[in-house]
Parts: structure tokens; sequence; C-alpha cells
């Protein structure tokens, strides 16, 4: 379980960041429509985003440093948690930028607030997993001896069971 759960919330974050590096403009709007930030720090998070994203992302895939990884892609989707509903909870009409694009909806778009926010505390869930469990099969960190103690060699080895 904690394998699929590191590679679904890794596979999400590049895409995610990878989207959004394409059209690093957009990210930097997309932040800045959130209206949270101070321009200055916001243009530095718009252009940093993607790049946090992907290395997490990719970090949890190949399942180094897995629980560093997935404290710090579980702490993102909260502040993204947090945003869409500041967002929401403003009455601001915004495309949440998640996977590129972002900043001020068109008057015909309606914002899909709800749905983002479930989509990105069900990836807080998957990254509390992955924190609470040893990272599961094809790890470089079970590979490397970075697994924790035996405590954990013995949770996964009932977890192949």
């Amino acid at each position: 379980m904690t394998t699929v759960a590191r590679l679904i919330l890794g596979a999400v974050l590049i895409v995610a960041g990878g989207l959004k590096i394409g059209g690093i403009q957009q990210s930097v709007m997309a932040v800045r429509a959130y209206r949270l930030l101070p321009d200055p720090l916001a243009t530095t998070v718009g252009y940093g985003l993607p790049i946090v994203e992907i290395v997490i992302g990719v970090l949890l895939v190949v399942g180094l440093l897995t629980r560093v990884a997935a404290v710090v892609g579980g702490l993102l989707m909260l502040a993204f948690v947090f945003g869409i509903g500041w967002a929401w909870a403003r009455g601001l009409r915004i495309d949440c930028g998640c996977f590129g694009g972002g900043g001020q909806l068109e008057s015909w778009e309606e914002p899909s607030y709800l749905l983002d926010i479930v989509r990105d505390f069900g990836l807080v869930l998957l990254a509390a997993w992955t924190v609470r469990f040893p990272p599961g099969r094809f790890a470089l960190d079970a590979a490397l001896g970075l697994a924790g103690g035996s405590r954990d060699r013995e949770i996964e080895g009932d977890e192949d069971e």
C-alpha cells in the first residue's frame, strides 16, 4: 500500500510541477491570484513551486528520503487545501493553477473548489500513510538501508505477505 501511496503522490507532484514549469509566468500569475502573499514573495513561490514539486515527486517515486519527501509533499498539499479554501471563502473566482494555468476565471467558467480540496486532501492522506509506514517495495531507501529500524522491517515483511 505504501508503494502505491508514494507513487500516486509522487506522480501527481511531477505532473503538476512539469506542467507549471512549462508555463512559469502562468505559475506566478496563479500564485498571485490567491492574494495571500505580497507580490515579491508570490513571484518567488511561483518560480520555485514547480521545481520543489518535481524534486519531491521524484524522491517519492524512486523512494529516496521517502518520509522526508512525504512530509514536504503532505505540507504542500495542506497549503494547497488552505489556499483553495481561502479563495473560496473570499469569493475569488480563480483557477487553482494546480496543473498549470491559473488566474481569474472567465465569467462563464465555474470554480471547482470542492473537487480541488477533496483531491488535495486525499493526497494529504497518502502522504500521511507514506510517513507512517515503511517506504514499500522498489524504494531506494530500503536498498540503501535508510528505511528505518527493525520495527520497519517487521512491518515491511508483514506488508509483503
